[in-house]
């Protein structure tokens, strides 16, 4: 027995030992296999990166006019950047901004008493932690509120506490320090953020470029800056572009950013800057920025280098452009000199070729009290287009035409021109009686009776002296209907946003169905007053009024354009409904009024080499401008439409002063402004074709002196 016993130990003590082996082998085995297999595998997983791409903004494309020549511009300047990482503190923050606060100079009007406050809590802990007891600490931690959100809470209540006294202990060298810190927090994670990009000098970048190790995140790059090369010429219809402190716009967020837009990238957010923002952004450049599983940035790729914005091609004669401004400008100072209302501030001009619709010059000016209170003129092209007045008779060349296609007026009509005695009405007549006369001399002399009787017959009413007027309501929507194809109370179509239709009256009293007919009613802008006469001039083809001629590809070579990309081709908005023969008798009384004796503006144009053709207006009007005090106050708009030459146009116009006078005009500042506009058009193109001349006879002496 005691034999059996002592063989089972070492049986048992070798099961044990074998079982601890297989175990040991096991385990190895399995080391091996982690090792050896999968040991890169879990090297990679401790080192693992993630890529982060990140877009960087390009130049915009630039603005040309007509001519290729350049009207906005990008300046380069020179740029210190910060991009912060996805772990980066406020402490990591102030550590830079003290060391860049050495290496440059940055104003201090953007901090603001929050920055200050920050900046405060950050720097002075241990008074900062004062400001709140621990009761109070304790009181919101029984409310049951998370840890997180116990600190927002005595955060938000040690700023409340911070006293005036408090930040006066910031010195003059820690402002700036602020400064710096608001920049370096307003960027996003990975996005290069400008610190500063106006006023860099070459110092300051080349000694914070010498000091980059000791400036994390900090760069030294080229930034751009919008350039207007003609100053504030046309300068309210190129729009603007956000500032680099200002960002993507807010109530446009969402679609910027479904776009690849950074939330501080700058974008048009006006007119031509903002209507044509998809050509003028660009391609931005794409950088890969390698991070550790930290947030750290390890290293950084270049994978795309962008493109900057396609170049738009304007239809705007630059020159032409600035000429009209100062001749808008001299009369209006002129008209104010010889017994211009305090009313009497602004005029518009609108001039386009009737044949394609292209916008030559689009001017406007204001007078306006600037920041010291000094009262300048300043540019208003916008108001041609977001601005509507009643424009008088220059819309009776649509009066007629309505006439013609309602039946109620044939070519060569003649009706009796006599003051109109209307019951309970004043008395309704021309500045002066002209007898029996046709449509003709009714445009040429400009009759008003010949307007209202035409309106009559349009309303199915019967005139009888001193008994009441009775007209059928609908009149209005007729004549409405035949103004508007020539885009009188509608939009133009032009390739610009806000733009108005206009103000339509609501009364439908027999009275102002004559005022509607007079334009003395319903209200345009001066846009639609050259679209109405360009449909005129060309024969009844209303056009859409271009402001952008071409898009081209943005070129590396400075001094000239890249291919074209597309070009914007005449568009024919409707073919007004009305017979040719009719548009004729119309075009003729224009014509009559420029060019024959007894035409409203013949005094002014008669002698004209390019033979103009057109129609004055002047509307009794109300005054509902920036003078408070003087609204409602009876006024007279002063207008002119025109186009030359009469029997081939190729430049059509408006001209508009609303409020020039509150009584009966004496200084004609629409027909001195038509005059002086057409000039300046027709001699600009003399000079250009004798220079044109002069440059074919250079290069064919060049070419025969070569060939000699």
């Amino acid at each position: 027995m005691k034999k059996r016993k002592k063989a089972q130990v070492p049986f048992r003590l070798n099961m044990l030992f074998f079982f601890v082996f297989l175990l040991f082998s096991a385990l190895i085995l399995r080391l091996g296999v982690v090792q050896i297999v999968y040991g890169e595998q879990y090297r990679k997983e401790v080192e693992r990166t993630e890529d982060e791409i990140v877009s960087t903004p390009v130049p915009r494309g630039k603005i040309y006019d007509r001519y290729h020549r350049v009207i906005v511009d990008n300046v380069p300047l020179n740029a210190i950047t910060y991009t912060r990482t996805k772990t980066t503190t406020p402490e990591d923050t102030l550590k830079v901004a003290r060391q860049l606060a050495k290496y440059i100079d940055k104003p201090v009007e953007k901090v603001t008493e929050r920055d200050m406050k920050d900046y405060w809590i950050l720097t002075r802990r241990d008074k900062a932690e004062k400001k709140v007891s621990k009761k109070e600490r304790k009181q919101f931690a029984k409310q049951g509120l998370s840890e997180k959100e116990i600190d927002q809470k005595v955060y938000k209540l040690t700023l409340e506490r911070i006293t005036p006294e408090d930040l006066k202990e910031i010195t003059k060298d820690e402002l700036e320090v602020i400064a710096i810190k608001r920049e370096l927090d307003s960027g996003y994670a990975l996005t290069p953020q400008i610190v500063k990009n106006k006023g860099v000098t070459n110092k300051e970048y080349a000694v914070v470029s010498e000091h980059l190790e000791e400036l994390p995140g900090v760069s030294t790059t080229t930034d751009w800056e919008r350039h207007y090369v003609y100053g504030n010429t046309f300068r309210s219809v190129l729009g603007n572009i956000t500032k680099d402190d200002e960002g993507l716009p807010r109530e446009r967020l969402d679609h910027f950013l479904a776009r690849d837009y950074s939330r501080n990238d700058r974008v048009g957010k006006s007119y031509i800057e903002a209507q044509y923002e998809d050509v003028l952004h660009g391609k931005k450049a794409k950088i890969k920025n390698i991070v550790d599983k930290s947030g750290n940035v390890i290293s950084t790729e270049q994978i795309y280098e962008g493109q900057r914005g396609k170049d738009l091609v304007l239809t705007i004669d630059i020159e032409l452009q600035q000429r009209v401004e100062k001749i808008i400008e001299e009369e209006l100072k002129a008209a104010k000199r010889s017994g211009g209302t305090p009313l009497l501030d602004r005029a518009f001009v609108v001039m386009m070729n009737p044949k394609t619709g292209e916008i030559l010059a689009m001017a406007g000016k204001m007078f306006t009290k600037n920041e010291q209170g000094k009262v300048e003129l300043r540019d208003y092209a916008l108001g041609t287009m977001t601005s509507a007045y009643a424009m008088g008779s220059a819309v009776k060349g649509a009066t007629v035409l309505t006439g013609f296609q309602t039946g109620v007026l044939h070519p060569n009509t003649y009706i009796r021109d006599e003051p109109l005695y209307i019951k309970g009405t004043p008395v309704k007549k021309s500045y002066q009686t002209m007898g029996t006369i046709n449509e003709l001399t009714a445009l040429q002399r400009s009759s008003n009776v010949y307007m209202f009787k035409t309106a009559i017959a349009i309303g199915g009413g019967k005139y009888q002296p001193h008994a009441p007027l009775s007209i059928d309501p609908d009149a209005f929507t007729t004549i409405r209907k035949y103004f508007s194809q020539f885009g009188l109370g509608v939009k133009t179509g032009i390739d610009l946003p806000n733009e108005i239709i206009g103000f339509q009256g609501t009364s439908k009293l027999p009275g102002f169905l004559l005022d509607l007919a007079i334009g003395q009613y319903d209200m345009y802008t001066p846009l639609q007053l050259a679209q109405y006469v360009s449909t005129i001039a060309n024969g009844g083809y209303r056009m859409k009024p271009q402001i952008v001629k071409e898009i081209h590809e943005p070129s590396n070579d400075e001094k000239q354009l890249g291919p074209v990309i597309s070009e914007f081709e005449p568009v024919v908005l409707n073919r007004i409904d009305m017979k040719t023969e009719y548009i004729k008798r119309v075009q003729e009384g224009f014509r009559r009024v420029m060019q024959e004796t007894g035409g409203t503006a013949a005094a002014f144009f008669a002698d004209a080499p390019y033979k103009p053709a057109g129609k004055t207006g002047t509307a009794q009007a109300f005054y509902d401008g920036p003078i408070k005090s003087k609204r409602n106050a009876e006024t007279y708009n002063l207008t002119l439409v025109g186009y030359a030459p009469y029997n081939d146009p190729e430049i059509a116009f408006s001209v508009v002063v609303p409020w020039a006078y509150q009584h009966e005009p004496h200084y004609p500042i629409n027909n001195k402004i038509g005059r002086k506009i057409l000039d300046t058009y027709f001699e600009l193109k003399k000079e250009r074709m004798n220079h044109d001349s002069e440059q074919t006879d250079s290069n064919l002496s060049t070419e025969q002196s070569n060939e000699q």
